[in-house]
């Protein structure tokens, strides 16, 4: 989908209006044993505390505990939450996720039921794209704090 100069100008101003924007996603994410697993595997993470009970027990854990950048499957819906209903716009082939920061509070557990909290932390435009930088911060079913991610995304105009 190509957009107009005008287009692409309004749908800046609109977007550097909601820096500082605010929103919960309304649902939580429950994590799953065999997914932790799953998610184990597919990123090649050997961690015995990943796939064995016993081996997260010894560590101090009553479950399996999930691999750093687990949390990232949770955040991706909660961003994606972010560009449908609050920064729309935005033609998702367009977008490229260029930067990723993340601060860890505690290990994510199965059990957890993780709820996301997006902020459109800053906006900026440079060499015609558009960038953003959305904050991430999850939180577990007792509104601890689990991890904060920063995610820069770069929106290119066409």
């Amino acid at each position: 989908m190509t957009t107009t100069r005008a287009e692409r100008t309004v749908r800046a101003q609109r977007t550097a209006g909601l820096v500082g924007h605010h929103y919960r996603v309304s649902d939580f994410y429950e994590v799953g044993r065999e997914k932790i697993r799953e998610f184990a595997r597919s990123v090649q993470d050997p961690h015995p505390a990943h796939r064995s009970e016993a081996a997260a027990a010894g560590l101090g854990y009553d479950g399996l505990i999930a691999p750093l950048t687990f949390g990232s499957l949770v955040a991706m819906v909660a961003q994606q939450h972010l560009f449908d209903e609050i920064v729309t716009g935005y033609d998702p082939s367009e977008v490229l996720h260029t930067d990723q920061r993340l601060r860890f509070h505690r290990p994510i557990e199965v059990g957890d039921r993780l709820i996301c909290d997006v902020v459109l932390d800053s906006f900026r435009q440079a060499a015609g794209s558009d960038i953003l930088v959305t904050k991430t911060i999850m939180l577990d079913q007792h509104e601890a704090p689990v991890q904060t991610m920063w995610t820069t995304l770069v929106a290119y105009g066409r």
